[in-house]
């Protein structure tokens, strides 16, 4: 299944001789917004939506109209950073623990940064957020991040509401002055600024338009009050209002400069519509019925081709990719790496091995011989992946999905229509290449990637019930409002003891600068076999701090907080300091 990375010779010597005449390689920004659909933009056809400058882009770019993502946020942002399934590389929830991209991967940054380009990330990463899985320890020089899958979830700065925030810059929290979308591009636009004299890699991925706590200005919210509809959709739209503004912005910026012609510019989504239809047939669910997906079944989180397929923009004209044309064949969030490597005339190293296809004849017009593709997805959002659980089988024609029903998509592009019955030998032929598929990427399903504890690069972690390992997502407290709500629930972590000696481990309700008083008089440390202790709580303290010894290895962290009545919830906030020898 997997792919050593291979360039055409024509291609090789094509763009040996671009990248030879250029002044310097190019630059390259990756801009990705969060559950904006591929329906989300006015130049796709939305009713309401006002988005100028993303149809501006897309009139001048090449469309990739059959491009597919994993339907939720950290699986595709870990295929997408490495060429890779998400599966394979141990990315397959948002939380859990599971949305943490494994150590022993390679990622765009650190490929970008090898091949000499100075790199930055502004936004949202949501591949781990502590050594070795933060963005500052995955290639980015330059990381300017919220934390988790979204501004105000459980590990992020405690507070954080969209603006005026706080993010994490470079290995320390900072507030920033702002609306958080308005942050990450001017921060970007700094790093372009400051580095614009030599070859760059932007990876700008924006919290907005996810949810998790939806503001906008209220000038963008204004925009659509003419709209009857609700006030959450108003926001929405809002949102990708001031994306759409902030890109223009970019745009200029980049013309200004002199960059525009020798910068690629990748525009995209990273799963289906939050906003877009839900169940099927829409009339099931009324309150979608009035928002727009472009026709297709399904919403984030769904494995029909409206939580997956979604828009891509590739603007390059220096590199031979003539704009305003689409590209049918299919295509992934997997393929992007390689695509950008070759048109930058990278050589990565030899044993990395991708999922993807470098779509660089497509994208040139040399593609006379396109192969015949299968992609695979599956949107598991479980602990522990299950075989054909959420599953959709993709080629140009057609889509298996859960091994029960078989869509021709040229001509039931809604996904209405299940024909497994008519092509028997079809859904034979995708389900025998899914076996193969699964038995490839699930080699290492049962590994965890665990929270580093004493590690040298980063000495003091604090650890979060946004990743407990347990299989009651229900019960979860992945973001803020749920932690003060103060479920009685509780959950383990994987951690990794890199070093030998003395650690201390502070366990909180919430973090030290939310300064809440713990209302138990009891406090419990479990790390694996080797502690276990109680600790009297002292009143009005927000936090109890354990001081014990440990050597290395992985094991899990358990921690209670327990009330007089013996009622007790797990410390949603652990902190674990490294002492000494």
């Amino acid at each position: 299944m997997q792919k050593l990375v291979q360039i055409g010779t024509a291609t090789a010597l094509f763009l040996a001789a671009m990248v030879a005449s250029a002044d310097q390689r190019p630059n390259v920004i990756l801009l990705m917004t969060d559950d904006q659909g591929y329906g989300d933009i006015g130049a796709h056809g939305h009713p309401h939506l006002i988005t100028p400058h993303m149809d501006r882009l897309w009139e001048h770019s090449v469309r990739l109209t059959q491009f597919h993502v994993d339907p939720t946020c950290s699986p595709t942002r870990s295929a997408l950073m490495t060429g890779r399934y998400s599966g394979r590389v141990g990315v397959w929830h948002t939380v859990m623990g599971r949305n943490m991209l494994r150590a022993d991967e390679t990622t765009m940054g650190e490929v970008f940064r090898a091949a000499g380009y100075r790199t930055g990330v502004y936004g949202k990463w949501h591949l781990g957020d502590t050594y070795p899985y933060g963005a500052r320890f995955r290639g980015f020089e330059d990381a300017i991040v919220h934390f988790a899958g979204g501004v105000g979830q459980t590990p992020d700065f405690w507070g954080n509401d969209y603006f005026e925030d706080h993010y994490h810059d470079n290995g320390s929290w900072r507030p920033f002055q702002g609306y958080c979308t308005d942050i990450w591009f001017r921060e970007a636009l700094r790093f372009i600024r400051e580095n614009r004299d030599q070859p760059f890699f932007v990876y700008l991925p924006t919290n907005a338009a996810h949810q998790t706590r939806p503001h906008v200005a209220e000038r963008y919210r204004a925009l659509y009050d003419h709209v009857d509809t609700t006030e959450r959709l108003k926001v929405f739209w809002g949102m990708i209002s001031n994306i759409d503004d902030n890109l223009g912005v970019l745009l200029d910026r980049l013309e200004h400069w002199g960059l525009i012609d020798n910068t690629i510019l990748v525009f995209m989504g990273d799963n289906g519509t939050c906003m877009g239809q839900g169940a099927y047939p829409p009339d099931q669910r009324a309150e979608w019925s009035e928002r727009f997906n472009a026709g297709m079944r399904g919403g984030k989180g769904s494995h029909y081709d409206g939580g997956h397929r979604v828009f891509c923009y590739i603007h390059y004209p220096r590199g031979g990719i003539q704009g305003g044309r689409d590209i049918q064949p299919i295509t992934a969030h997997i393929d992007l790496l390689p695509t950008l490597v070759e048109l930058c005339g990278i050589e990565p190293p030899e044993e990395l091995a991708w999922d993807g296809e470098s779509l660089v004849p497509l994208l040139t017009g040399n593609a006379d011989d396109w192969p015949e593709r299968t992609i695979f997805l599956h949107n598991q959002r479980v602990l522990d992946p299950i075989k054909w659980r959420n599953t959709s089988i993709m080629t140009d024609r057609w889509r298996l999905v859960d091994d029960r029903e078989l869509y021709d998509i040229g001509q039931d592009p809604g996904q209405q229509r299940n024909v497994i019955d008519d092509y028997p030998e079809v859904a034979a032929r995708l389900r025998d290449e899914y076996e193969h598929w699964w038995e490839d990427i699930s080699q290492r399903f049962d590994e965890t990637t665990p929270l580093y504890v004493g590690a040298e690069a980063e000495s003091s972690v604090q650890l979060s019930a946004h990743d407990w390992m347990t299989p009651d997502l229900g019960r979860l407290p992945w973001n803020q409002p749920h932690v003060l709500r103060r479920p009685e629930t509780n959950g383990p972590w994987r951690i990794r003891v890199v070093r030998p000696g003395r650690y201390a481990f502070v366990l909180r309700e919430r973090p030290a600068v939310a300064d809440f008083r713990l209302t138990a008089n009891q406090a419990r440390l479990q790390v694996g076999d080797q502690v276990d202790q109680t600790l009297p709580v002292s009143d009005g303290a927000t936090g109890v701090r354990f001081e014990v010894d440990l050597t290395p290895g992985d094991m899990e962290l358990m921690t209670w907080l327990i009330d007089s009545d013996q009622t007790s919830r797990g410390a949603f906030y652990v902190e674990a300091h490294y002492l000494d020898e």
